[in-house]
């Protein structure tokens, strides 16, 4: 029986070895010249740049995933902890490293504020709790109903659903610094914090007790790893294949038109931008309307650069955040006015600091990122405007000159989500979750009007960021293995 899977993201990566290892003829349709969706890679005079996410945090999902094939992360890949985790600058003299281990996190927190060290550990053990429930036992649920989230466990902390990670975090903590380093995680779900049921704050768990990782060779290798282990599986893979149709009749999928040539297919699963797939059918065929779509609060799009600096950055640590501008000012701009930040938060990676094979010997590769609103203007003029902002800023904050030192720059921005991914409105992250997007009430992995059509990936459940669109992949898989027999 054979499956098509439309793009080659993680979800995408991880349904078709799930499927392969079923015993199912999977093929992988990826329209851009290489894999991995949003992952991708991009190298440049020596320069080494991970496209898309530069994070790996839950490394038990991975650890999972892999298992479930009887193998083990390191069996492709090299994990370090990073540590310290990350830095964030909140004006020139003000930066706070974040520990890998908790002792020295809450000895910080309590070197800040009296007494915060003892809620800081209360804190997190919440978070720990939130977090084997959600991510071992919630999050591999198909959100086919509202019944998947009522159990014993998630009855104990309904009020959970009902507070936001914001009104938590500040009833606990009066330093906006410590406020602003435990809301900053949530932003992976591509929510504002005030808007984030109380309940995710198992993304803290993930930072604080979990840790920051870094794959060497970066999260291209993660990408890498998957496709071994399916071709190995015997997924194939057909790349510079850009779906244009999927085939039904009689409201049945029966297929996809590729590069103007009809591929028969017993089932299609899309890993690629739900709207944008939905657009591949014929109206009567949608099950969502463009005016659906447009009311969902969908999590941010991105401004990217990609800078490739001769010499070594001064100040600066694998992961920095420059927490330096009003937070809450910014996410108005992101969600409510829906306009440019007049003076945005922005984040930096290096990973040359970790990983040698990013950059030449003396340089140095970064990737800044200024999370933006959906679907804005986007022009070479607007780009280079931000990037003269927040180069300014980086000198200011970390105390150096670096502009005479790039040698490599590219930006990415909402026209390249939309032309590269077919991504709704150019959102770089997928659906946010809020309450109202949770679960079940995001976009169905099955099709209700057309059979044998499934879906993956970060428009439905269980959200976005990397470890869950593997979650994803699976439950994707399973719902296909249970209805669809060999």
């Amino acid at each position: 029986m054979k499956i098509a899977i439309i793009g080659s993201g993680f979800s995408s990566l991880a349904a078709s070895c799930y499927l392969a290892k079923a015993g199912y003829d999977v093929h992988v349709f990826e329209k851009n010249t290489t894999i991995g969706g949003r992952a991708r890679q991009l190298i440049s005079k020596g320069f080494t740049f991970d496209i898309g996410p530069t994070w790996y945090w839950m490394p038990d999902v991975f650890d999972k995933f892999f298992s479930d094939f009887g193998k083990n992360t390191s069996d492709y890949y090299q994990l370090e902890k990073l540590s310290p985790a990350y830095k964030v600058f909140f004006d020139q003299d003000n930066a706070l490293e974040i520990a890998d281990n908790m002792t020295q996190i809450t000895q910080l927190f309590e070197s800040i504020e009296a007494g915060s060290g003892a809620k800081l550990e209360q804190f997190i053990n919440e978070a720990k709790s939130n977090y084997d429930i959600a991510i071992k036992d919630l999050v591999y649920r198909p959100g086919d109903s509202v019944l998947e989230l009522i159990t014993p466990q998630t009855a104990m902390k309904v009020s959970q659903f009902f507070s936001t990670i914001s009104s938590t975090v500040k009833s606990k903590f009066k330093d906006y610094r410590l406020q602003q380093i435990l809301e900053f995680p949530v932003l992976f779900l591509g929510a504002k914090p005030s808007n984030t049921p109380g309940f995710y704050s198992f993304m803290n768990y993930a930072d604080f007790g979990l840790g920051t990782w870094h794959p060497k060779g970066g999260m291209y290798k993660v990408v890498e790893a998957m496709e071994q282990l399916a071709i190995e599986l015997g997924v194939k893979f057909h790349v510079d294949s850009n779906v244009e149709k999927i085939q039904v009749y009689k409201g049945k999928a029966f297929g996809i038109k590729v590069n103007g040539a009809a591929i028969a297919a017993d089932v299609v699963l899309s890993g690629a931008d739900y709207h944008f797939t939905e657009t591949l059918l014929e109206e009567t065929y949608r099950q969502y309307s463009e005016k659906y779509w447009d009311k969902k609060t969908f999590a941010p799009s991105s401004l990217l650069f990609y800078v490739g600096f001769d010499k070594k950055i001064e100040n600066v640590n694998h992961h920095t955040l420059f927490f330096d501008a009003a937070f809450e000012q910014h996410a108005v701009e992101i969600y409510d006015t829906k306009v440019w930040p007049k003076n945005p938060l922005f984040y930096a990676s290096f990973p040359s600091k970790t990983d040698a094979s990013f950059a030449p010997k003396t340089a140095e590769a970064a990737t800044f990122l200024i999370p933006l609103a959906i679907d804005l203007e986007d022009t070479p003029q607007i780009r280079e405007q931000y990037f003269d902002m927040i180069i300014d800023r980086f000198e200011k904050l970390t105390k150096q000159s670096v502009r005479e030192h790039i040698v490599v720059k590219e930006s990415f921005c909402v026209n390249d989500f939309k032309s590269e991914y077919n991504s709704y409105k150019g959102n770089a992250y997928g659906l946010a979750n809020i309450l109202t997007q949770t679960a079940f009430l995001r976009p169905k992995i099955k099709s209700k009007k057309v059979s044998n059509l499934y879906f993956t990936g970060q428009l439905t459940v269980p959200g976005p960021g990397v470890p869950p669109a593997l979650i994803s992949g699976k439950i994707a898989s399973d719902k296909i293995i249970n209805e669809i027999k060999l």
